[in-house]
Parts: C-alpha cells; sequence; structure tokens
C-alpha cells in the first residue's frame, strides 16, 4: 500500500522560508512523477511544482512559485522536498505531495493516484 506522508508546515512571517517533506513508502516510485499541490480557503487545488524520480528528476514549476521554490528528490530516502523561500501570504495553503505513474500530463489531480493528507503553511504579513 503506497503512503505518502507531508512534513514541516507551519507559520511563518512573509519573506520566510520552509522547507517541506514527502516521506513515500509502500512501493517503487522509480517510475513516477511527484507532485506538489496545494489548496487555499475557497480556491481550488493546484498545481505547485513536480520532479521525476528518473529522467535526472526533471523539475516543473507554476509560474506563481518559479524562482522562489525549489523541489527536489533523495532516491535513498524516497523523499521528496519542497524547499519554499520568499513566502508570501498568498502561498498560505494546505500543500499536498501525490505521486503518479503516467508522466505525460502533470498539471491535474487526476494525473496522481496517490495523495498524502497534507500539511498546513501559513504565512502572515
Amino acid at each position: 500500500q503506497v503512503q505518502l506522508a507531508e512534513s514541516g508546515g507551519g507559520l511563518v512571517q512573509a519573506g520566510g522560508s520552509l522547507r517541506l517533506s514527502c516521506a513515500a513508502s509502500g512501493g517503487t516510485f522509480s517510475r513516477y512523477t511527484m507532485g506538489w499541490f496545494r489548496q487555499a480557503p475557497g480556491k481550488e487545488r493546484e498545481f505547485v511544482a513536480a520532479i521525476r524520480w528518473s529522467d535526472g528528476g526533471k523539475t516543473y514549476y507554476a509560474d506563481s512559485v518559479k524562482g522562489r521554490f525549489t523541489i527536489s528528490r533523495d532516491i535513498a530516502k524516497n523523499t521528496v522536498y519542497l524547499q519554499m523561500n520568499s513566502l508570501e501570504p498568498e502561498d498560505t495553503a494546505v500543500y499536498c505531495c501525490a505521486a503518479g505513474r503516467q508522466g505525460l500530463v502533470l498539471v491535474p489531480t487526476w494525473a496522481y493516484e496517490y495523495w498524502g493528507q497534507g500539511t498546513q503553511v501559513t504565512v502572515s504579513s
């Protein structure tokens, strides 16, 4: 049974940084794409970033976070990270990690089969 567990959320001031972790277990992820999504109150869940376990860890970012967030993976630890710098109040949301086997479509939620429970990130002004 594949399980994803996020950690690292919290309360920070604008301009601060957080690093989120997503620990994956229960499967082999070499063919997977790992994604980070977020959902703010009253808004739809939106794509944040994605990384491929293979292909040298190719990364993809939403325009809203490009240049501020960095996604990475530690293959030995089966863990994906999201380093978030220069945080803004607009980044406040529940952040979830996800895993999907098909790698052609990265943005929609239906492209991912497994989801973590999420971790709250709150950025105060």
